[in-house]
């Protein structure tokens, strides 16, 4: 018969945000914690907070701002099917995602590249015009 070892009750906030997969290193959920773009519970906190079941985290993970509330803890790195399953996502997280993501994409829409490279002329004219 095997024993299941029960989970730890105590996890620091910086390695449950490297198990919980939003950044890739301890290292680098440590640097955003320290920088301020990680709150707990409303607060700004050190990462050797202790994180604990059903708090809410406050994180930036590269373009997007996203709210969730831990539903377990665990200090082991997993698939991200499992990592998943260690916190829930707000609606109003997911909606701003998705509206955030689409002006994004509507941006580079807009703003398409120059046809050409401007020739010698134009790039005298340019330069005049900057006053070079």
């Amino acid at each position: 018969m095997t024993q299941t070892q029960p989970e730890k009750s105590v996890i620091r906030l910086d390695k449950w945000l490297w198990a919980a997969r939003f950044y890739k290193t301890r290292a680098i959920a440590k640097d955003m914690i320290n920088g301020g773009k990680v709150h707990y519970n409303g607060q700004r906190t050190k990462s050797s907070k202790n994180a604990e079941v059903g708090a809410k985290i406050r994180l930036r993970q590269g373009n997007d701002d996203k709210e969730v509330f831990v539903i377990q803890l665990s200090g082991h790195r997993q698939s991200a099917n499992v990592a998943q399953t260690l916190y829930e996502e707000t609606p109003e997280s997911i909606s701003k995602r998705i509206i955030n993501a689409e002006a994004r994409r509507l941006n580079i829409l807009n703003n398409p590249a120059p046809d050409h490279k401007p020739d010698k002329k134009q790039r005298r004219q340019i330069m005049r015009f900057k006053d070079y």
